[in-house]
Parts: C-alpha cells; sequence; structure tokens
C-alpha cells in the first residue's frame, strides 16, 4: 500500500565533499576543515576521524603532528559550501512535492510509494545528487522526522546499507532493539542535558523514551519533549515546513586577521559590516527599526584591559538601506572609538525585523513623498553579477587586501560562483 514517508538527505562531511568535488586529490586522504582566521578544526573527512583529530581543535597546536600523518587543512569556504547547499535542494526538489532545508547540508522530504518503492527512490536521489554535483548523501527513511534522523544515523553506520536506511524494512521488534541501541541524549531535540535530567525517570534509551509517559514527560519537561515522544512512536507532530521562518535578527561579525588600531579601519570594517548585513535584509524582504553595533579588544588583553564599546540605534522609519545603515553607525560608535587600542573584533545587529510588505506608502493627503534612491537594489543586482566585492559603500568594495580581514590563507577557489575561480580541467 502507498504511504506517506519522511526522508533526511543528509551530505557526508559536507564541508570536506565540497572540497573534494573540486580537488580530487583529496580523495581518501586525511582533510579538516578550519574556522575563520584557520583557528581550529570544523569538519573532518572519514579519515581524519579516524585518526582522532578532535573537532574543534585549535589548528596551531595540532599543525606539527597533523602534518606527520599527511593531514590536510583547507581554509573554510563559506562561499562554496553555500552554493553547493543550494545546488543539492535544487536536485531534491525535483523528487519531491515536500521540501524542507533544514540546514546548509540536511534537507527533509517527503516521499510516497510503498517501503520498496521508497528505497528505491532513495538509492536514485544519491545517485543523481552524486553524479550532478559530487557530493555523497546518506538517506534514513521513517513515519516522522524524528526517527527518520536514527535511520540516518544506521545509514551511516552499516556500510552493508549502502547509504539508505528504510525503518519501515524492519519488523517492530528490530525496531525497537535499534531504539535499545540508541542513547536518549542523541535523540533529536533532547540532547545531553535533557538526558541527564531523564535518568532519574528511568529513560536511558531512545526506546526508553518512546515507551514513557508522554503527560509525564510533558509536565516535566515542556511540549517539545513530549512531541519527541509522540514522534518515536510514529505519530506526525513535526510537519515538513516549506516556507522556511524570516530571522527575527540579523548579525554579522567577525574577528580580525590582525588587530585593528586606527579609526579609519574601523569605519571601513562597519562599511562593508553593514553593507553585506543590509544585503541579507533585503534578501528575506524585512526591514530593521534597530540596529546595534560594537567594537572589542581581546578580553585575554593585560597591557591596557579590556575594551568593549557598545551602541544601539533606533530609527524614525525602519529601513533596509545601507547609506543609512552605514552613517547611523559611525555617528553612534565612531566618537566611542580609541586611536592605538587593539581591536580584534567589531559586528552588527539588525534588530526589531518587520516585513517591508507592512510598510507601504499610503497617499493620505494626496501627496507623497519621494522615494529615496534605491541604492540597496542596485548593489545587490551588481554583486549577483559581478561579486561582492565589486562596489560598495565607501571603501566597502574596493578589491583588495585588507590588513584586517579573516585570515584564509589555504581557502580553495570559489569554483561555482566567481568567474575568475573557475575549476581547470585537464584531459589525459
Amino acid at each position: 500500500m502507498s504511504e506517506r514517508h519522511v526522508a533526511i538527505v543528509d551530505a557526508n562531511n559536507f564541508y570536506v565533499s565540497c572540497e573534494r568535488v573540486f580537488n580530487p586529490a583529496l580523495e581518501g586522504r586525511p582533510v579538516v576543515v578550519l574556522s575563520n582566521n584557520d583557528g581550529c578544526v570544523i569538519a573532518r573527512s572519514q579519515e581524519a576521524k579516524a585518526l582522532n583529530v578532535d573537532m574543534a581543535a585549535p589548528w596551531h597546536t595540532i599543525a606539527p603532528i597533523a602534518a606527520m600523518q599527511g593531514v590536510v587543512a583547507v581554509s573554510s569556504n563559506y562561499e562554496l559550501y553555500g552554493d553547493m547547499s543550494a545546488r543539492s535542494a535544487e536536485i531534491l526538489s525535483r523528487f519531491t512535492s515536500h521540501q524542507e532545508v533544514y540546514s546548509i547540508d540536511e534537507s527533509f522530504i517527503e516521499l510516497s510509494g510503498t517501503v520498496d518503492e521508497t528505497t528505491a527512490q532513495a538509492r536514485e536521489i544519491r545517485r543523481v545528487v552524486r553524479k550532478l554535483i559530487g557530493l555523497p548523501v546518506s538517506i534514513g527513511i521513517a513515519p516522522t522526522k524524528t526517527l527518520a534522523k536514527l535511520a540516518n544515523r544506521g545509514s551511516k553506520q552499516a556500510a552493508a546499507l549502502a547509504g539508505v536506511c528504510h525503518l519501515g524494512s524492519y519488523s517492530s521488534a528490530q525496531q525497537t532493539a535499534i531504539l535499545a541501541s540508541v542513547d536518549a541524549g542523541d535523540v533529536w531535540g533532547i540532547g545531553r542535558r535533557t538526558a541527564k535530567k531523564l535518568v532519574p525517570l528511568g529513560v536511558h534509551t531512545a526506546a526508553d523514551l518512546r515507551d514513557a509517559d508522554a503527560a509525564r514527560i510533558r509536565k516535566r519537561f515542556g511540549v517539545v519533549q513530549a512531541r519527541v515522544v509522540q514522534e518515536l512512536r510514529g505519530v506526525d507532530c513535526l510537519p515538513i515546513e516549506e516556507v522556511q521562518p524570516e530571522r527575527d535578527q540579523i548579525y554579522h561579525s567577525r574577528s580580525f586577521a590582525v588587530p585593528v588600531t586606527t579609526v579609519a579601519e574601523l569605519e571601513e570594517v562597519l562599511s562593508v559590516y553593514t553593507q553585506r548585513a543590509a544585503a541579507r535584509l533585503r534578501g528575506q524582504g524585512s526591514l530593521t527599526r534597530m540596529m546595534r553595533c560594537f567594537a572589542a579588544t581581546s578580553p585575554f588583553a593585560t597591557e591596557a584591559g579590556h575594551t568593549n564599546h557598545v551602541v544601539s540605534i533606533a530609527f524614525p522609519e525602519p529601513t533596509d538601506d545601507a547609506t543609512t545603515l552605514y552613517r547611523a553607525a559611525i555617528a553612534a560608535l565612531g566618537p566611542q572609538l580609541e586611536p592605538g587600542k587593539r581591536y580584534v573584533r567589531a559586528g552588527v545587529t539588525l534588530m526589531e525585523l518587520t516585513p517591508r510588505a507592512e510598510h507601504a506608502s499610503l497617499d493620505v493627503f494626496g501627496e507623497v513623498a519621494a522615494a529615496p534612491p534605491a541604492y540597496g537594489d542596485v548593489l545587490d543586482r551588481i554583486a549577483g553579477k559581478f561579486g561582492d566585492e565589486s562596489l560598495g559603500l565607501g571603501v566597502a568594495g574596493l578589491r583588495h587586501r585588507r590588513g584586517w580581514a579573516m585570515k584564509r590563507d589555504m581557502v580553495s577557489p570559489r569554483a561555482t560562483t566567481h568567474w575568475d575561480e573557475l575549476a581547470t580541467v585537464t584531459a589525459r
């Protein structure tokens, strides 16, 4: 009988897999991807995991040993990862009418058919994604999102499953045994902290949680955890959200590669950050009523103490204009900046966001004020065609290496989004 099934499609070691697509020499080698400013490990290949390279390990402390082990380190290339994620999501949309992009490397999709039919669909999805964009994916299928997440774990752990695990192919007794092998803290939506609180109730595994008193769980922990209990029982409580919620805040902040000591450089930082935050704001069709900006020295600084300047700016009218945001940031934060201070981080947060459509001008008195120039839309179109650094406010668009810019000494080419960084293919 044809049924509805929930599948989660998860790209294996996503960041590393993206790097390997355009650098096949990395296949089979231990690879790690580093965080901003090449600080610490944020992604590992299976080979790197086998060498016990720890997640979040500071690269400068493990680099000598890693080099002896043949570990290859690359800087994070978020432009590449974001584009590969979008391409993957588009391919998945061809196989379903219901899709939720859950994270950069995961999507929930709805499949219909028998267990055998949906398993075959999942294997075809894996084949097509691998063929078209080179990414290996694992797929878990079940009646609910929570069970699909558990099935996805199995698809990665059991080589015999070849990347696809359908819980419906197991008997009730086998499913109970599978849940009994999973710690409660590893269940999606529970976590280690809640799992510790569940122990006095006799809940140690996913099977224990499934069989727990849902009303008692809800009273003790809340409705979210009670839904997890129902989901483990096969009751669909978390429908696929096809429309992603808009952000209620937009935050752009980075640590500098080297400390910034002049007001001019910090104004350059604010120019870049407000423009990028404004672009994201326009991208989701929102306006902001308030902005918060900060600039801080290192909390570990001993010679002059820690300094953290924070200002908040309210706008008389909601805006998405980068020029307005930049001028407000400079006017509010500029007077507080101290020349000679070693600032290591700055950031911009846009708050109190509202949909742009809610602020259409009304011709109440027969006169409508002239609309401000649409600089934002122009910047977006130019950036979309020629790149983020092709044009900007003040010095924000100049193509030069800023001393404070995020350090990415081992970054790979942005092969899918920049014409001058296209991959070179050699025929042999």
